[in-house]
């Protein structure tokens, strides 16, 4: 880990900060609903939706290359 990414872990759990997609504040029980399972994933939502990937144009463009390849 670098030295900034360590300050913001440290800065965060000192602070008591809620972050989005970061850190969350659990409370005993919500902790005790998710049956003590630390499991960050139970507590931080990290998806991020994925670029949708235009096709047709992707294929163009391997066509493109394919024709100047040959």
């Amino acid at each position: 880990m670098r030295d900034e990414d360590i300050k913001k872990i440290v800065d965060t759990y000192k602070g008591g900060k809620e972050i989005e997609k970061y850190s969350h504040k659990a409370a005993l029980e919500e902790i005790a609903e998710n049956g003590y399972n630390l499991n960050i994933p139970r507590y931080v939502d990290t998806f991020e939706e994925e670029e949708e990937i235009d096709i047709a144009k992707e294929q163009a463009e391997i066509d493109i290359l394919e024709k100047r390849l040959q």
